[in-house]
């Protein structure tokens, strides 16, 4: 294959990447007891390869705090015995040579009162109850299975709560470095607490923190800010998903929306913002509002008011795709479920080589297999 912008190095916030391909964060439920795994490190191990795998690797979504929890066997950071539990993982990425950032997660209304703390009912902006899935597990015939039930009806958060929320993320990305972290990318997409508070189809809101766009971006900006205090901005990404539906995830209006929060976020200093295009896992040219979405008008707006982190592009991304956002404009590029069955994903780009199909009856939970199973290129 002919040399490519792809596979060239990028110095990004902290860091010097070797290359522009980055592993997404992918929720895999084998996280049992919500402490990370032996299984674990060997599975983001294998695919830390300064060459062959991941120039940057972002772990699955991580909850910051015991009711930030939706989803079964999903690794917490919030006791020492998960940070130490997640310190091995990280050593195990950085003996093979690779970075890695973790995604702090809340999950808001997009989760079930079996998992919260004395059942619960879960948080959100406002009472409105998702439409939409979560991932529990259930006792049938005497074995546990894996189940998609509906979300529980939420409660909405009220204003005295707010500072917990902004310090739980705090405490978070500090708990990250001890657990032996690169840095950390905060979650701000797909439906969950900060999308939440963000959009106007879940946020009805009429404090300070619901109405007009710069009302309801307030948490986000409030998290990064502290996050950032925290442990310096050029260790601190975030993820945004403009229009998706994930989740029951709507706005109105969502350019002008995203411009704002981009603006906001310009002075921080981040190491990256990481942009999901289109419908997350699905179409990339779905839209939400009156209009496309333009998202080199988004990047402009980040431009124009200083925002200095590369540009991180996600979505349904091939070598030729990927290499034309290079070219328009973009940073980096996130592989998603190519890096479930191909550790090896970044070479085989670079040689043209076939891919291995994920098994997609074990994506979520179970135990190695679909999981550290997968084979690299001799």
């Amino acid at each position: 294959m002919s040399p490519s912008p792809l596979f060239e190095p990028l110095r990004v916030g902290a860091w010097t990447l070797p290359h522009r391909v980055v592993m997404a964060p992918l929720t895999r439920n084998r996280a049992f007891g919500q402490v990370p795994t032996a299984a674990m490190a060997t599975y983001y191990a294998q695919r830390a390869h300064p060459q062959h795998g991941a120039s940057l690797i972002i772990s699955e979504a991580t909850p910051i705090s015991p009711e930030a929890h939706g989803y079964a066997d999903t690794p917490g950071l919030h006791s020492p015995q998960q940070i130490q539990a997640w310190r091995a993982v990280t050593d195990a990425v950085h003996r093979a040579g690779g970075r890695i950032v973790v995604q702090l997660w809340h999950v808001g209304r997009i989760s079930h009162t079996s998992l919260q703390p004395q059942g619960q009912a879960p948080v959100a902006p406002s009472a409105l109850r998702a439409q939409a899935k979560t991932f529990v597990f259930v006792e049938q015939d005497g074995q546990r299975r894996g189940a998609f039930v509906d979300t529980s009806e939420p409660r909405a958060l009220r204003l005295d709560e707010l500072p917990s929320i902004v310090d739980a993320y705090r405490q978070a990305a500090l708990h990250a470095l001890e657990a032996g972290f690169d840095g950390v990318e905060v979650h701000g997409a797909n439906g969950y607490l900060l999308d939440q508070f963000l959009r106007n189809g879940a946020n009805h809101r009429t404090d300070a923190y619901g109405g007009p766009i710069e009302n309801r971006a307030r948490l986000l900006g409030e998290v990064m800010a502290a996050v950032t205090e925290a442990i310096g901005g050029d260790r601190v990404g975030l993820r945004l998903s403009p229009v998706t539906p994930s989740n029951d995830a709507h706005d109105d209006d969502p350019q002008p929306l995203f411009e704002h929060v981009v603006r906001q976020l310009a002075p921080l200093g981040l190491a990256y913002l990481h942009i999901v295009e289109g419908q997350t896992g699905g179409a990339r040219d779905h839209q939400q509002g009156p209009r496309p979405f333009d998202y080199a008008a988004l990047r402009q707006a980040y431009r124009a008011a200083g925002g200095q982190g590369a540009w991180m592009v996600n979505n349904g991304y091939t070598r030729e795709l990927a290499e034309q956002a290079l070219a328009g404009g973009a940073d980096l590029v996130a592989f998603g479920r190519p890096f479930i069955a191909n550790p090896d994903l970044t070479r085989r780009l670079r040689e043209g080589a076939p891919l291995n199909t994920p098994d997609r009856a074990t994506f979520y939970g179970g135990d190695e297999r679909g999981y550290t199973d997968y084979p690299a290129l001799p």
